[in-house]
């Protein structure tokens, strides 16, 4: 049996709606009750248009596709994370990233990787961001599903968008405590 494709878009475009409607109203204010910095839903949806160009466009490019970013959008401004092999390549995905449609601003966190991996270190890397993740999930004073995680030889390297530097202090506290973390890279921003 074939899945009806119209449906699956239209089901996959609910649940995105859903998610960015839950997502908003749960943004009410962070720890301290101080109001959060609103966003319209309109606005969350611009913005996640504006991560599905800019993952788009970087996978289209021949000098970017294999590379892993992680891609947060934020009014308009684009952040990149990760981490990549040298400088062409940071600057080759901001270049993409500025052509695309809609970014107002580019917050590049990109960082370079250093010495090669092993797939040892893949999998001890896969392992401890999940950690990370988790912990920061069961934190109830980081809202972490703003929170990029990503690691890279034991050093862990937080992006993303939150509401205060309560919640960033938090978050490299929260990760610092994992076992197996080496270092932890702050590339977290305050919502504008």
């Amino acid at each position: 049996m074939k899945p009806n494709l119209g449906l699956l878009v239209l089901s996959t475009a609910l649940v995105g709606a859903m998610t960015i409607f839950v997502a908003g109203c749960s943004k009410s204010s962070d720890t301290t009750g101080t109001p959060a910095p609103s966003t319209t839903v309109g606005t969350e949806i611009d913005d996640s248009v504006v991560t599905t160009r800019v993952k788009s466009a970087l996978l289209a490019d021949p000098d970017v596709k294999s590379f892993d970013f992680k891609v947060e959008t934020r009014k308009g401004e684009v952040q990149l994370s990760g981490f990549v092999d040298n400088q062409v390549q940071i600057d080759r995905a901001t270049a993409v990233t500025r052509s695309v449609a809609g970014v107002k601003n580019i917050d590049n966190k990109l960082s370079l990787k250093g010495e090669a991996t092993t797939v040892g270190n893949k999998v001890d890397d896969g392992i401890i961001t999940t950690k990370v993740k988790s912990a920061l999930l069961s934190d109830a004073n980081v809202k972490s599903f703003d929170i990029a995680v990503v690691t890279r030889k034991d050093e862990v390297q937080l992006s993303g968008f939150v509401d205060n530097q309560t919640q960033i202090d938090r978050a490299v506290e929260v990760a610092r405590s994992v076992e197996g973390v080496r270092s932890v890279r702050n590339e977290m921003s305050i919502k504008k």
